[in-house]
């Protein structure tokens, strides 16, 4: 299922020809060029081989390099500005926030080694976590359901579900988010409050 078959299954009916119905198609109109944007990154990315949900939203999917068949997304998760640099396993989960200027990166090099080779680990990061600005995500780590990581930290360790980090390298704070999280992080996106209304919600299909 595509990205406006989506919208199109969840969208707002108001009755035919009143100002509502009018308002409705007029903002649907203005938002075409964003959904024919979004279908050319979704496009661009599955025929790579990444698996994307269809509610995925990109706000510059020309960031994303490497091996692109082995990255997945999934729905309703918000990737902005962000570097992603694929050459190992990254699983980005549902409902998932990635703010502009963060940098997830699955390879390195080993100093250590005189031939100086590339190293590579996979990533996860977890449905609901929220990553912020300029927040660097190094290979092998593993991002919790509902975490949070802050902005500009840096993190080379494992964050716990619920789990609020912190800093260079990122520590964890003396908090924790709720476990029970409903929201989605594209809902509030005009894209989609053009087409299911004021909540943006959306169909629950995560495939």
């Amino acid at each position: 299922m595509t990205l406006f078959q989506q919208l199109w299954q969840g969208r707002e009916r108001p009755p035919l020809f009143t100002k509502e119905w009018c308002r409705a198609w007029a903002k649907r109109l203005l938002q075409f060029p964003t959904l024919l944007k979004q279908w050319r990154y979704h496009a661009r990315l599955c025929r790579a081989g990444a698996r994307i949900a269809p509610t995925a939203f990109f706000s510059d999917a020309g960031l994303i390099s490497g091996k692109l068949h082995q990255l997945t997304v999934g729905a309703g998760s918000f990737v902005g500005r962000v570097e992603l640099s694929v050459h190992a396993p990254l699983l980005i989960g549902s409902n998932v926030c990635i703010n502009d200027g963060a940098k997830i990166l699955t390879a390195s090099h080993d100093v250590l080694d005189p031939q100086w080779p590339t190293v590579a680990g996979p990533i996860e990061i977890g449905d609901h976590a929220w990553i912020a600005t300029h927040a660097l995500i190094l290979l092998g780590v593993k991002i919790g359901r509902g975490a949070v990581v802050g902005a500009g930290a840096v993190v080379t360790k494992d964050v716990p579900d619920g789990a609020i980090v912190a800093g260079n390298p990122a520590r964890l704070l003396d908090k924790c988010r709720p476990a029970d999280l409903r929201y989605s992080p594209t809902a509030s996106l005009a894209l989609f409050r053009a087409w299911c209304g004021p909540s943006g919600s959306q169909p629950a299909v995560t495939s």
